[in-house]
C-alpha cells in the first residue's frame, strides 16, 4: 500500500504544472536526464494527494489510448460498438462517442486542474502558477484540441476528428477483412507469421463476416474486379451494421471521409496506414509504379505464395484490359459505329493502352521474377528489412 502510495504521489507530481517550472530551474535545456529528474524536491506527507484521483486520470489515459489499434490492448473499434448501442446507425453512433469523449476530456481536464491545485497548494506556489489547464494540454487522442493544431477553428477540428474517426473505422473494417479482426470476438485473431482462414475459422467458427481466403485483395481505379477490397469494405459495413441503415451508414462514412470509399481506399488508405503505423505497415501495397495495378495483402498472413497470388491477379487485370482495349479498337475501326461512340471510344483507349503498358511492364520486370523466387520472410527481423526484400513491387513508403 506504501508503494501504491508512492508511486501515486510521485505520478501526480510528474504530471503537474509545478513540475516544469521545477525542472526548468533545474535544468534549462530541451531534455531532462535521471540526474535532474532525481533532484525534484518532494514532500515526505503523500498521503493526502488522493490515490482514487491519480488511478482515474490513468484509467481514463489508457482506455483513449486502447481505443486505438495500434495499442497492444486493443480489442474493438469504439465506433462499432457506440453504433450497435445506436440502433447500428453510424451517424447516431458517432453523435453519441463524440459526446463520450468530450466527458471523457473534461473529466480529465477537471481531474488535472485538481491535482495542480492540490500541488501548487502544498508547495506554497498559489501566488505563482494558476492550477488551470487548457483544452489543447489534455492529452487524450480522443481531444481534438490537443490532437490537432491550434490555428484549426472549431470547424475544422471537428470536421478532421469525423474524418479520422472515419479512416479508423475503415482500417479495422480491412482488418477485418483480412482476419486481423473479427466482429464476434475482441483483440487480436490472426497475427502470427503465417496464419491461415483456418485458422480463423477454428478461433471464431461463426463469423459475422468471413474473411478473404486469399491473401490478396486488387485496388485499381473502375469496376474490373467484382470482389475487391472496395467492396469487401463496403461488405463489413452491411455486416457489421445490418441492412436497415446500409444506405444511410455508406453515405455517412463518404461524408466523413468527403469521398468516394473506393477513392478513398484506392488513393489515401495506405499513406494513412503508413503514417499510424510510422513507416512499419501491417498491410502491405503490391504496386506497379503509377498504380495502375495495385493489390493489397496482410503481413502476417504472407506466404512463399502471396507474390503469385498478386501475380495471378495482375494477369487477370491484365487479360480485361487487353480485352476492352480490343473492343475500343474495334468500336473506332467499325464503320457502323457512330461518331459519338467513336469518339468516346477514342478517348477511352489511351488511358488503357497506358495502363496496360505499365502494369507489363511491372509484370515482367519486378513481379514475375519475385514470384518465381517463392521468397520467404521472416517477421522476427522486423517490418523495414522485410519490406525492402519485396523492393520495387511494393510501394514507396
Amino acid at each position: 500500500a506504501r508503494k501504491d502510495t508512492d508511486r501515486s504521489y510521485l505520478l501526480g507530481l510528474a504530471n503537474t504544472k509545478l513540475v516544469r517550472v521545477l525542472l526548468e530551474a533545474i535544468a534549462p535545456t530541451l531534455n531532462f536526464e535521471v540526474g535532474q529528474i532525481s533532484k525534484l524536491p518532494v514532500l515526505t506527507n503523500r498521503d493526502s494527494f488522493g490515490l482514487e484521483r491519480i488511478k482515474k486520470l490513468i484509467s481514463l489515459a489508457r482506455a483513449d489510448w486502447d481505443a486505438y489499434e495500434t495499442s497492444w490492448d486493443f480489442t474493438t473499434l469504439p465506433l462499432v460498438v457506440a453504433t450497435w448501442d445506436a440502433a447500428r446507425d453510424l451517424a447516431a453512433g458517432y453523435v453519441a462517442l463524440r459526446a463520450r469523449w468530450q466527458a471523457a476530456t473534461d473529466e480529465m481536464r477537471r481531474l488535472e486542474i485538481e491535482n495542480n491545485r492540490l500541488f501548487i497548494d502544498a508547495y506554497g506556489l498559489q501566488d505563482e502558477l494558476s492550477p488551470d489547464v487548457p483544452l489543447s494540454e489534455v492529452t487524450l487522442t480522443c481531444n481534438p484540441h490537443y490532437r490537432y493544431s491550434s490555428s484549426y477553428s472549431k470547424a475544422r477540428r471537428e470536421a478532421r476528428l469525423r474524418r479520422d474517426t472515419a479512416a479508423e473505422l475503415v482500417s479495422y473494417a480491412v482488418g477485418c477483412v483480412f482476419g486481423r479482426y473479427a466482429l464476434d470476438r475482441p483483440g487480436l485473431v490472426l497475427a502470427n507469421q503465417g496464419d491461415t482462414l483456418a485458422d480463423y475459422m477454428r478461433a471464431v467458427p461463426n463469423p459475422t463476416l468471413t474473411p478473404v481466403e486469399q491473401n490478396a485483395l486488387t485496388l485499381v481505379e473502375g469496376d474490373w474486379f467484382a470482389d475487391d477490397l472496395v467492396t469487401r469494405v463496403r461488405a463489413f459495413v452491411q455486416a457489421a451494421f445490418g441492412d436497415e441503415h446500409l444506405p444511410d451508414n455508406l453515405a455517412w462514412l463518404q461524408d466523413a471521409l468527403a469521398k468516394d470509399l473506393g477513392a478513398y481506399l484506392r488513393r489515401d488508405f495506405y499513406g494513412d496506414h503508413v503514417r499510424l503505423y510510422k513507416k512499419r505497415p501491417i498491410y502491405w501495397l503490391f504496386s506497379s509504379p503509377k498504380g495502375a495495378f495495385q493489390a493489397l495483402v496482410y503481413l502476417h498472413r504472407y506466404r512463399d505464395d502471396t507474390v503469385s497470388q498478386v501475380l495471378a491477379l495482375l494477369r487477370e487485370h491484365r487479360g480485361k484490359l487487353q480485352a476492352e482495349i480490343g473492343r475500343l479498337q474495334g468500336a473506332i475501326d467499325n464503320d457502323a459505329t457512330s461518331q459519338r461512340d467513336r469518339a468516346r471510344a477514342s478517348r477511352a483507349l489511351p488511358a488503357l493502352q497506358r495502363d496496360l503498358a505499365e502494369i507489363t511492364a511491372y509484370e515482367r520486370d519486378t513481379l514475375h521474377p519475385l514470384a518465381s523466387q517463392r521468397l520467404a520472410l521472416d517477421l522476427d527481423d522486423g517490418v523495414a528489412v522485410n519490406y525492402a526484400r519485396l523492393g520495387a513491387a511494393l510501394k514507396a513508403i
